[in-house]
């Protein structure tokens, strides 16, 4: 196999790992996406209603109820609940330093570490496009450069399906770029509504348990 035929095969290889790359970018986002919807509440006022009935049950130090109604929740403010009331009997400080750093962790952490994937994948489309593209070029101009006579068709065929590589990558980083921007701002977004609604559980919870 000579350097045109190797170049040729390779040019052919990357439409394999730009489906790859695409793919698993998808892939990420999906997954983002759904742990998102399984962490948040349906919406702002039916977390402010939970939060105001643990309080509620909380103030009657009726901590029962509380585990009960958070254990099997799998929302991310109904398990860091169950957190800070498993420790209730550490001082405040130490509670929202737990709670933080779960928080961190396993909530915030894993979603981030998605997206950054998915940026990765933004970041090597166009990179991997303009490989295949250099490697069908490389393979088209070859076949001129051995001297047989060659219609000018043939390379412009080379040439353009070359050229669909580049047109791949940028057709994997354009549109995942706006889903990892959505992403980013739906993880903000729970991040700034879990610390309000956890300081609001914390501060009747230590008064209440003392």
């Amino acid at each position: 196999m000579n350097v045109n035929d190797l170049a040729k095969f390779l040019g052919d290889a990357c439409y394999g790992f730009l489906a790859l790359n695409l793919f698993w970018g998808l892939f990420c986002a999906i997954v983002v996406w759904r742990r998102l919807a399984q962490l948040r509440f349906k919406n702002e006022r039916h977390q402010a209603e939970f939060v105001d009935e643990l309080n509620q049950h909380i103030s009657q130090r009726a901590y029962e109820d509380v585990a009960s109604a958070c254990e099997a929740d799998t929302r991310a403010l109904p398990q860091l609940v169950y957190l800070a009331l498993a420790n209730r009997d550490l001082d405040g400080v130490e509670i929202r330093q737990l709670v933080a750093e779960r928080l961190q962790r396993d909530v915030l952490a894993p979603l981030e570490n998605r997206v950054n994937w998915i940026v990765t994948v933004i970041r090597n489309g166009p990179l991997l496009g303009l490989f295949g593209t250099v490697l069908g070029m490389m393979a088209a101009f070859g076949r001129i450069g051995t001297g047989v006579k060659v219609q000018p068709s043939q390379i412009a065929d080379e040439i353009s399906v070359a050229l669909i590589c580049t047109a791949m990558g940028l057709g994997t980083a354009i549109p995942l770029g706006y889903v990892a921007s959505s992403l980013n701002i739906r993880i903000r977004g729970l991040q700034e509504s879990l610390t309000p609604a956890i300081v609001r559980f914390l501060n009747v919870l230590k008064p209440s348990s003392g």
